[in-house]
């Protein structure tokens, strides 16, 4: 139903600087506002008295990746069981950090909402995008739109500004090239994979290829939608 240019149930790969998205119990986590670049507030939800997550969240297919070799990810295209769980995500980020690619991918939502003829989890899920503050990493952009501002330094500095500031909810990272980036600094705490029962041969994995081991711990998985399987994964400390 929501054939849509995208949204954080599928794109993977953006353009980011050359030089350089827990097992949280239910009971601890606490509703409160972000304030947004554009003085808006976001609902979010955060842990009282706990450093910011930075989460990453994508779809992805069973062999791993988040874009197929051909640069299709049609496969991923959310129903609506999957689609409400990316928005429930969303709805607890209290800042997205994304590259050039994705933030023009993702412009979409920034106005769809408008058009009188989408349903009502459209409308939602466009609504707090719209309103989410979002940093956009890019070597080419010299200015961005709406609740969005350009990163002033590279990710680990970027995640500890945001991490030393009043902000709360978690920090999302969004694409597998800043994802990469991020998971290279040991900077993401959690990974959360829809998994889709398709192989897709090759293409951009959702996991980065560093030679780096990492220990994870498997805090929930469940099915949503078409067989798809929810996965996350805390990294170990």
């Amino acid at each position: 139903m929501h054939q849509n240019p995208g949204s954080p149930v599928d794109h993977g790969s953006e353009d980011t600087p050359e030089s350089p998205p827990g097992a949280v119990s239910r009971s601890a986590r606490v509703v409160t506002g972000s304030a947004g670049f554009d003085g808006h507030t976001v609902g979010t939800v955060t842990r009282e008295g706990a450093m910011r997550d930075v989460v990453y969240s994508m779809g992805v297919s069973l062999d791993g990746y988040i874009v197929g070799p051909d640069g299709s990810f049609d496969w991923s295209v959310p129903d609506e069981e999957v689609f409400a769980l990316a928005t429930d995500e969303v709805r607890r980020v209290g800042v997205y950090l994304l590259g050039r690619r994705l933030y023009e991918t993702m412009a979409y939502w920034e106005t769809v909402d408008q058009n009188p003829a989408h349903d009502h989890s459209t409308v939602e899920f466009a609504e707090i995008w719209r309103a989410l503050p979002k940093v956009v990493f890019s070597s080419t952009l010299s200015e961005v739109r709406g609740n969005t501002r350009l990163a002033s330094g590279g990710p680990a500095e970027e995640i500890a500004r945001l991490r030393a500031g009043p902000g709360e909810g978690d920090i999302a990272v969004g694409g597998a090239t800043l994802a990469a980036q991020v998971a290279d600094l040991g900077l993401i705490d959690e990974f959360r994979l829809r998994v889709y029962p398709v192989l897709v041969g090759g293409g951009i994995p959702f996991f980065p290829r560093g030679e780096r081991r990492r220990d994870l711990r498997l805090v929930e998985s469940r099915t949503v939608g078409g067989g798809i399987v929810y996965l996350r994964y805390r990294v170990a400390r």
